[in-house]
């Protein structure tokens, strides 16, 4: 594994100053958690919209849950292994339930969602379902890792003593 992350750190010297911090090793396990959640996101879609949901005449109907289908498996996926994999070291030391987390995780990627689903219903309009859904997939990407690492799985600053010994104090006063 390090020697995969000396290769990454490569090459994303090569790329100019400013773009260097969105691309460290973080953002490329969150890449490739993502590219694995878009596999599932586009199999369940095409598997939704074309074989489980085909009872469903209307086109756009059927879409509509087929979209909302993809996005919630993908979801589930993308949390676990982002837990696992992305965030890891800011998961073990806190007291927070897979439940918590999962419900931040959800409601910090919900612009992303909402991004997705909208973008994707538009450009369908012009383009192949699942080429309107990639496309949509990587625009909202981005919105998804920035709130994900801001929200969800934020750094935690260590307790100091003296602040540790300020909230213990502002317990004990009536």
């Amino acid at each position: 594994m390090s020697r995969l992350r000396s290769i990454a750190e490569r090459l994303v010297s090569l790329l100019p100053p400013r773009f260097q911090p969105m691309v460290r090793w973080r953002f490329i396990k969150f890449g490739l958690v993502g590219a694995s959640g878009t596999v599932i996101n586009i199999a369940v879609l095409y598997a939704a919209q074309e074989y489980l949901l085909r009872g469903i005449a209307d086109f756009h109907v059927r879409l509509n849950y087929s979209i909302a289908l993809a996005i919630t498996m993908a979801t589930i996926s993308n949390f676990y292994w982002n837990r696992r994999l992305t965030w890891r070291d800011r998961t073990r030391n806190t007291s927070q339930s897979a439940m918590l987390l999962f419900f931040k995780y959800v409601m910090a990627a919900a612009l992303s969602i909402v991004i997705q689903s909208l973008l994707t219903k538009w450009l369908a309009l012009y383009l192949h379902y699942i080429v309107a859904n990639l496309i949509s997939i990587v625009l909202a990407s981005v919105v998804n890792f920035v709130a994900n690492d801001k929200l969800t799985f934020r750094r935690h600053r260590p307790e100091t003593p003296a602040s540790s010994t300020a909230s213990s104090n502002a317990h004990d006063k009536p």
